[in-house]
């Protein structure tokens, strides 16, 4: 037992939450791949393929959850790397759906926006601890923390719109956290509403040919996506487009075959028609077969995740820590939101991964080193709390030892009395 302590250290219901993602993962991820097991031939290739980069990322967790807490701000070099990844890519990236995202390194492709992620979030916690005071935060990091932001979306936006809005909206829930002034929070969301308004009516008004004559195709994927979302119309079955619709229809087909408990693991039907089963939309696989009570079972270790992450930072007494992992569950909670939500019909598709669920090999790893940064910041938060009690019982030690001897230089009389 206190080898598996020591091995395991860290936050014990951060762990758990870890591994029931990832069986979770393994089960659902083997049962959704049949798409991929017919392409390729080999039943046992996705799956073996997917345990590798799970058995990786826990490797990865585990180195990263022994790093000391202080070498994180050194991660904010990992800021300048990816951008220069991210321009590469927009160059010379490997075009898959229409939509350049990965580098080719030969034995993985590797997704940069995935590490410009992570370098923003690590910059943003750095600057916010950094400018921290008890009076609130220095109104000076708004600029700067808008500026790093803006660099890293403007750099994603184009290929991948869904990944800047999540890391825009993670970022403003994070100067929220910290404590930016009022008045400039109150004008960044007078802002951002001005600019959606502006960025959908471009989307939705722009002719197609125009985006093609500039280069940049994916806004017409954008306008289709945002008119099939807006199309609340009826549409009897024997009229719908299957083939314009496939993915949405599949998943709420998935969803609705469900019932309280599903259809039981491996048994999904609506796997072998929908596409990104064991990704996008891999929780509308899991509904349908672990039912309404496994997709809130779910969904309730996000929130678990979530509320553990805000105990570990309630906790901690270096501001830097708070906002990093703070920062992290944020990011990993709506991220997880944006997937079951998309699932179910409440948004447009966005082609976000459930993390530590969905098939994926950048994304994967990434989301590891995020738990690892959890678990590393909650050993220290529990070492700083062994630390204090000890102290405490040592006080408590001085303090009786020396009453007797306080006492043996008085009369009897005044001992007795005492």
């Amino acid at each position: 037992m206190d080898l598996l302590r020591n091995f395991f250290k860290g936050d014990k219901a951060i762990w758990i939450i870890f591994l029931f993602l990832c069986l979770i993962s393994v089960i659902e991820v083997f049962s959704a791949s049949s798409s991929l097991s017919f392409k390729s031939g080999d039943h046992w290739g996705p799956i073996t393929n997917h345990l590798t980069i799970l058995l990786v990322g826990a490797f990865v967790v585990w180195i990263v959850h022994n790093i000391p807490c202080r070498w994180f701000k050194t991660f904010v070099v990992l800021l300048p790397i990816s951008w220069i990844m991210l321009i590469i890519v927009l160059i010379m990236g490997i075009a898959t759906n229409g939509a350049k995202r990965w580098i080719d390194l030969g034995f993985i492709q590797f997704q940069p926006s995935e590490l410009g992620k992570m370098g923003t979030i690590i910059s943003v916690a750095f600057i916010l601890g950094k400018m921290y005071s008890e009076n609130g935060t220095d109104k000076r990091a708004f600029r700067f923390i808008f500026g790093v932001t803006m660099v890293t979306c403007a750099l994603i936006v184009t290929e991948n719109l869904s990944t800047a809005v999540l890391l825009a909206l993670s970022v403003y829930l994070m100067m929220f956290v910290g404590h930016i002034p009022f008045r400039q929070m109150a004008k960044l969301t007078g802002i951002g509403i001005v600019g959606i308004i502006l960025a959908v009516s471009t989307i939705w008004l722009m002719p197609s040919a125009a985006w093609k004559a500039i280069g940049i195709e994916r806004p017409i994927t954008w306008k289709e996506r945002i008119a099939d979302f807006a199309n609340k119309k009826e549409v009897p079955a024997a009229q719908f487009d299957m083939d314009n619709n496939a993915q949405v229809a599949h998943a709420n087909i998935a969803i609705a075959t469900s019932n309280l408990l599903g259809k039981g693991p491996g048994n999904s039907v609506q796997r072998d028609f929908l596409s990104q089963a064991f990704s996008d939309f891999i929780y509308a696989i899991i509904i349908e077969e672990m039912g309404l009570v496994g997709g809130a079972f779910v969904a309730l270790l996000y929130i678990l995740l979530l509320i553990r992450i805000g105990r570990i930072a309630n906790k901690c007494d270096k501001p830097y820590y708070i906002f990093l992992i703070m920062g992290i569950g944020i990011l990993l909670a709506t991220q997880a939101l944006f997937n079951m939500l998309v699932a179910v019909g409440i948004m447009p598709v966005t082609g976000q991964p459930l993390p530590l669920i969905s098939k994926g090999g950048t994304s994967t790893l990434v989301n590891c080193v995020y738990i690892g940064i959890i678990l590393s910041i909650s050993r220290y938060v529990k070492e700083q709390e062994a630390l204090q009690k000890q102290e405490v019982q040592a006080s408590l030690q001085e303090g009786t030892t020396s009453v007797p001897q306080d006492k043996a230089t008085l009369p009897a009389e005044q001992v007795q009395e005492g």
